[in-house]
């Protein structure tokens, strides 16, 4: 059970004595606290990171792509739950205005960039141009292609004064998993505001997502700015791996090396391994299903 919600409507009228309900609220309640005690050295460690950023005028630009309910939110306040709020910031843009959609798509993004010492975490980035836009007609095709064609040449810029880290995050779930994360949505008053129109048409345009992912990997994964695919269907390891790979991508002061830092390759996947992998998926299927 990897998020528990309670359904008001199908509750025991017993629950307070329902020793079975019991048991699974102490159940749940115990592997909560293990995987939050398993993450806090972790975000000890980033608060680490986060002086050496600060120290040596460093910056830190990491994105969180990825399709509806792959877990990125959550992620994300794993990651900055413990950091100083005055060297982070998260930025989640909404829809461009009138006078932002006549103007260089990634501006608006780049105005939100890292000053020195500051680490900035884009819940969503650029590369909605790249899957949502394109999908649901929010862009023209040659701004589209446009997009892929000069995405790569303005993040080497980003990363070519030798401060700045760019890191590329795209989280993917299973289509059986956004289903269910999508149903407890819908059943949770609590979770029903996260719900959206793009959300309750993400199923059936599964597969014009996947081809989009096929293509921003293919075409934007460089050398300089690598892309990494988080297998997020298990959301604790999904968010412990993050960690890891944050920790991993400065070479940050007071290191514990005492602690784990190797990545599970079955959960963080090298783009060009995806890449891969898709492929062998078209072959034997005959389409794209990741």
């Amino acid at each position: 059970m990897d998020d528990f919600y309670i359904n008001l409507k199908k509750l025991p009228r017993d629950y307070k004595t329902n020793e079975a309900f019991l048991k699974k609220i102490h159940s749940h309640s115990l592997k909560r606290y293990i995987e939050k005690v398993e993450l806090m050295p972790y975000q000890a460690e980033l608060i680490k990171l986060q002086k050496h950023i600060e120290r040596y005028d460093k910056k830190l630009i990491i994105l969180f792509d990825g399709r509806d309910a792959s877990g990125k939110g959550g992620t994300i306040r794993r990651v900055t739950r413990y950091m100083n709020e005055k060297h982070y910031r998260v930025i989640a843009l909404g829809k461009p205005s009138q006078r932002q959609k006549t103007e260089l798509h990634i501006k608006r993004y780049i105005e939100h960039f890292p000053k020195a010492g500051e680490i900035v975490l884009f819940d969503r980035s650029w590369y909605n141009r790249a899957m949502v836009e394109p999908i649901f007609g929010f862009c023209t095709e040659r701004q589209y292609k446009n997009f892929l064609k000069t995405v790569n040449i303005y993040e080497e810029t980003f990363v070519d004064d030798g401060k700045t880290t760019l890191l590329k995050l795209y989280y993917s779930v299973s289509k059986e998993e956004q289903q269910s994360r999508f149903d407890r949505r819908n059943n949770d008053p609590l979770r029903q505001w996260k719900l959206s129109e793009v959300d309750l048409q993400a199923q059936e345009l599964w597969d014009e997502f996947t081809e989009k992912k096929y293509k921003m990997l293919k075409k934007t994964s460089t050398k300089f700015a690598p892309w990494y695919v988080i297998r997020s269907d298990d959301k604790h390891q999904a968010r412990r791996q993050t960690l890891k790979l944050i920790l991993n991508s400065i070479n940050y002061r007071n290191r514990n090396d005492k602690l784990n830092f190797k990545i599970d390759p079955k959960i963080v996947i090298p783009a060009e391994r995806e890449i891969e992998i898709m492929k062998k998926d078209r072959n034997k299927y005959g389409k794209f299903i990741r």
